[in-house]
């Protein structure tokens, strides 16, 4: 903990906190009160499901220098970043790597591992490609040319150094449309130079805007046994409840399944604004800190809850030139890209990294249930059998399946929730549920948003023959653990 305090205090007047009462809200519940989750840094976790965003940087809409020192104690062991050619090749054929170098540096010597991503195009060849967002791919002999050279010495550079690369972001967006045949082509083409530069790569493919398993399988046909490059595949997806996102995800999984039985699905990039915006996903929604934070931790326990690897989009608030800030960080920023306050959500996704690492295991076949499908649960052992159980509400009503509209949805459930994205009501329910395991010997109740311990009381376990019923625990739109106190670190 003195490592992790010294790294506390921080420039330009913003302090991170380590104090119990860090993250204030409104929320009240009739426990006592035993404690607070202890923040652990990257040096203190072995591994876990998460990726940090840092991205932007190849365009200068964010100024590494000013969030870098927010890293290490968030507790997140890998890194996204955007190798940007157009930043590493203002002239042709003359590569300048040394911002990236600084950023790669920086994170492998705090227990960091960066994964880099290879996009965008670069205007210093003639039909080279879009530099920003949803630009194009290169399209001239030239262009295509100096793409593959760029990333054979990037490749090369970073050989050693990086072990996780991705493709060009979301090319299944921005004018002209890509086809799922030119998408494969490009990320088979960068996928093969990685590959004989860095042989022990771990290549993630595709890095689809869309959640979506139809679109999926065009790309993976086209790509033919060249599929077998890539290690994971990569979709984005952001939906107003996290838990919308699921039943195409089980899906993309059953497609991948029959083209690379080897490879996963993965989460590359998800996160939430902090206020109302004009521009990007989730936009026109009237977002506040507290939403955001309860919306962080659904989406990464929701993607732990159906095994993929899981990206938090972003560290920082970033200025897009030409469109707006970005207020998905975990930082706020302003317009000067400084660092100028931590959100709620920085220390509620610090909550959930200090929780769920490699030490949990998820069980999949679960004897901790409720019979209201309105509530999100989810269990997860340690070695020992301790258990951690994770549940939120996510609905508060529910509809009829339509079975021939909905043919993504297992066969028999009849009834499913009626969705609806976090808000900033901190009013909780009591609720019942059962486990068919023994009784949790030192059973605690957590607020993952606060980090907020509460000893669960012994009126409201109730043991019969075959299980264990647990009354009156409180539930709300923001995800809450029942654990045995001894698979928790406390302050």
């Amino acid at each position: 903990m003195a490592a992790l305090a010294a790294v506390c205090s921080v420039q330009a007047g913003v302090e991170l906190s380590t104090a119990p009462d860090r993250v204030e809200s409104p929320l009240r519940v009739n426990m006592k009160r035993v404690g607070t989750l202890a923040p652990r840094g990257v040096k203190d976790i072995r591994s876990s499901n998460w990726t940090l965003g840092c991205e932007v940087l190849d365009r200068d809409f964010a100024k590494f220098d000013e969030y870098k020192r927010f890293l290490a104690p968030l507790g997140i062991k890998k890194i996204r970043l955007q190798a940007g050619w157009a930043k590493c090749e203002r002239k042709k054929g003359v590569y300048d790597f040394s911002w990236l170098d600084h950023q790669v540096d920086f994170a492998l010597a705090q227990g960091i591992a960066p994964m880099l991503e290879t996009d965008y195009g670069n205007p210093v060849y003639e039909g080279g490609g879009g530099w920003d967002l949803a630009g194009g791919f290169p399209t001239s002999e030239e262009g295509l040319a100096g793409w593959d050279a760029w990333v054979d010495a990037l490749s090369k550079h970073f050989s050693g150094r990086v072990k996780d690369w991705a493709m060009w972001n979301e090319p299944d967006i921005g004018t002209p449309k890509k086809t799922p045949a030119a998408i494969a082509a490009f990320n088979v083409r960068t996928a093969k130079i990685i590959r004989r530069n860095v042989p022990n790569a771990y290549v993630a493919g595709l890095s689809l805007a869309r959640n979506k398993a139809e679109f999926l399988e065009e790309c993976l046909k086209e790509m033919g046994e060249d599929v077998k490059l890539f290690d994971s595949i990569i979709y984005h997806g952001y939906a107003p409840a996290p838990e919308m996102s699921y039943d195409q995800v089980e899906a993309q999984k059953a497609v991948l399944a029959k083209y690379n039985p080897a490879a996963k699905m993965r989460q590359g990039e998800n996160g939430c604004p902090s206020e109302m915006a004009t521009r990007f996903a989730l936009s026109n929604i009237p977002w506040s800190e507290y939403s955001q934070a309860k919306w962080d931790m659904r989406r990464m326990l929701g993607d732990l809850g159906h095994d993929v690897e899981s990206s938090v989009f972003t560290i920082c608030d970033f200025n897009h030139t030409g469109r707006e800030i970005n207020l998905k960080g975990l930082l706020r920023a302003n317009e000067e890209k400084e660092v100028i306050a931590v959100k709620r959500a920085y220390y509620a996704v610090q909550n959930v990294v200090s929780v769920f690492d490699d030490t949990l295991t998820r069980v999949p076949k679960s004897g901790f249930s409720t019979k209201d499908c309105t509530v999100c649960t989810y269990e997860y052992a340690k070695a020992d059998g301790a258990r951690v159980f994770a549940f939120w509400t996510c609905a508060e009503t529910t509809r009829k399946v339509d079975k021939e509209k909905e043919p993504l949805l297992p066969a028999g459930k009849q009834f499913v929730p009626v969705y609806e994205r976090p808000g900033d009501s901190f009013a909780t329910r009591p609720h019942v549920f059962k486990w068919t395991g023994a009784p949790l010997k030192d059973p605690v109740w957590v607020d993952l948003l606060t980090g907020a311990v509460y000893e669960f009381p012994k009126k409201d376990v109730c043991v019969s023959a075959n299980s264990t019923r647990y009354v009156n625990v409180p539930v709300y739109d923001s995800p809450c653990l029942l654990a045995e106190r001894s698979a928790l670190k406390l302050q």
